[in-house]
């Protein structure tokens, strides 16, 4: 099939899908941007800051699109290119995008708690204790996943003639292979040295856009010639680093990212990087284009379920749905939409606008990413790279990905050198993952401070409440889970966790409207599919991992996991059977008369 055909496809459907769906669930809700926004109402210089639409969408897109589109369908194609195609299609229209507006809008009109703190006012104590653990024990999973992806973006190597390179060229910087002596031209180098400098220069744009009002197209402009400054100085001066030494070095960028105030780092940095990825995006489509008017064909099959079983050690219902993650659906966009998005949106329009924008561009994303893994490797290239048979080799999506961008670029753009579009890809990788992990602990520094006005009843010691102290805690289990846990096993127990967490949102917000009179079958239908997806995913990773002497952790986590997601759904049944009898009805209330 013409690549074409999978990218055109889904784009007009998410067209009309973005023209309709959104408006319709608003007006379930009763949008009214009369309604004070929560920026406003709790305005603090901190967590609470008014901003414009086009800069919250940036901050939102970069931090919940992260390494889940990428690697997720890059992994699943091993069951073929279409059932990834249809899912990520059907999934981000009806599942992801409904759960990210859903929660981001019950968050604006509660004031703008978590999603967690929501849980605890529509399930009451009980189901709010299970979900905080269920949320606790995940989003350290996905920070784990997060922390191990970076230092693999950062520090991928790859043989210099299978880049086109010759062994005296000066573009890449290169090291021999300790066993073989072959050249490999490290390529993660480069976009080292753009994280640096992008992270470097995040404070001076947060000053200029929050404190000096600086435009809207100057904004944009001076972000783009960092942006592109960085890069061109990765390819003169790239950073060299072991991957040790990056592991340390992210966690204590995180240990501040989280804890310093959003404007300062995490809200600019994310501004910046993510002109990097949507000129990715832009070049990625635009190659596809051209491949595509050439006659290019998909090289992976249409379906291979026996290969994706074989590799992913499951049927693909459910595994191919928890191996695609946020391509379609993803619990952690609950946890973004709620925790630090909706405390920066100026109206409640904006709502729709970034939640369901922002996760149907993630999804076009995901297309984008099946159709180049899909098109650009040969079948046993994609299989070495992703599901080495090789003993002791790691198995690199982020590399597979990154070669498939730079295939399909050089194809279509010849004056873009294949290494360089390899490099193009790693930046893009590099640029979703570095800006979700930093969010994604800043996220599990909120939940870990709720767990404790918990667990003291609001009044927890003066220690406790320390965001330094929260974050060393949330920093400390990242750094033990990701040390202990290689990324082929623990990116299943990450997409079977991350699900869970979406499932359980759903339950929250459908609780929520049936307790306010609102319609809540597009909440509640997806969440009968992902708590059955997702627990039948939990179950198989019990079984997989706990009887495993290297994977215990990994069990474990696994197992509390689905026992507390039980619990949380007998919880929501109870408080949903007790809403629809009408036992528990509330009022739709506004923004401004909050919680």
């Amino acid at each position: 099939m013409n690549i074409l055909v999978p990218v055109a496809a889904a784009a007009a459907v998410f067209l009309i899908a973005n023209r309709f769906y959104p408006r319709w669930i608003a007006r379930n809700f009763g949008e009214d941007d009369r309604n004070e926004p929560p920026s406003v109402r709790f305005a603090d210089g901190r967590d609470y800051v008014k901003s414009r639409t086009h800069v919250v969408f940036a901050h939102h897109f970069a931090a919940i699109a992260g390494a889940g589109p990428i690697i997720g369908p890059t992994m699943a194609l091993a069951f073929g290119w279409q059932p990834v195609w249809l899912w990520v299609v059907i999934g981000g229209i009806f599942f992801g995008a409904v759960h990210d507006m859903c929660a981001m809008f019950a968050s604006f009109r509660e004031g703008g708690p978590t999603i967690g703190e929501i849980a605890r006012r529509t399930l009451g104590p009980l189901g709010y204790l299970l979900y905080l653990l269920v949320l606790l024990i995940t989003i350290t999973a996905v920070n784990a996943t997060f922390l191990n992806l970076s230092v693999t973006a950062l520090t991928s190597v790859y043989p210099l003639a299978q880049l086109g390179l010759e062994p005296g060229q000066t573009l890449l910087n290169t090291h021999p292979q300790p066993e073989t002596g072959v050249p490999l031209a490290h390529i993660g180098g480069i976009a080292t040295t753009s994280v640096i400098v992008l992270t470097v220069f995040a404070p001076l744009l947060g000053w200029l856009i929050h404190r000096r009002h600086f435009p809207t197209g100057p904004a944009y402009l001076l972000a783009g010639a960092v942006c592109l400054g960085s890069i061109v100085l990765g390819f003169v001066l790239p950073v060299r680093l072991s991957g040790d030494v990056w592991f340390w070095v992210l966690a204590t960028y995180c240990f501040f990212a989280a804890t310093l105030p959003v404007w300062l780092i995490l809200q600019p940095r994310d501004f910046a990087n993510v002109q990097i990825l949507y000129g990715g995006i832009l070049l990625l489509f635009a190659s596809v284009l051209i491949r595509g008017l050439s006659g290019a064909t998909m090289e992976a099959p249409t379906f291979d379920i026996a290969a994706g079983q074989a590799a992913l050690r499951g049927a693909i219902w459910p595994i191919l749905f928890i191996t695609v993650a946020c391509g379609a659906i993803s619990g952690f966009h609950s946890l973004v939409a709620s925790g630090t998005t909706v405390k920066q949106l100026a109206r409640e329009s904006d709502v729709r606008r970034v939640a369901y924008g922002a996760m149907l561009l993630e999804s076009f994303l995901a297309v984008l990413v099946v159709v180049a893994v899909a098109s650009a490797l040969s079948r046993p290239e994609y299989m070495d790279l992703v599901f080495p048979a090789v003993e002791g080799v790691r198995s690199n999506p982020v590399l597979a990905f990154a070669l498939g961008v730079g295939n399909l670029m050089n194809a279509a753009l010849p004056f873009i050198p294949v290494a360089v579009a390899v490099v193009i890809g790693i930046l893009m990788l590099e640029g979703f993952v570095v800006t979700t992990l930093d969010a994604s602990v800043r996220l599990a520094r909120y939940l870990l401070e709720e767990f404790w006005r918990f667990i003291f009843l609001g009044n927890a010691p003066a220690l406790l409440r320390s965001p330094w102290l929260n974050t060393l805690l949330v920093v400390s289990a990242m750094v033990g889970v990701a040390a202990l846990s290689a990324l082929p096993q623990i990116w299943p127990v990450f997409g079977a966790g991350n699900q869970i967490i979406g499932a359980l949102a759903l339950t929250t917000v459908t609780v929520w409207l049936v307790q306010r009179s609102r319609h809540h079958l597009f909440a509640a239908l997806p969440a009968v599919f992902m708590i059955a997806t997702t627990s039948c995913a939990l179950w198989i990773q019990v079984k997989d991992n706990l009887l495993n002497p290297g994977n215990r952790l990994l069990g474990a986590m696994a197992a509390l996991l689905l026992f507390l997601a039980a619990g949380s759904v007998a919880v929501g049944v109870g408080r949903f059977a007790t809403a629809a009898m009408g036992h528990s009805r509330r009022p739709l209330e506004s923004a401004a008369g909050g919680k």
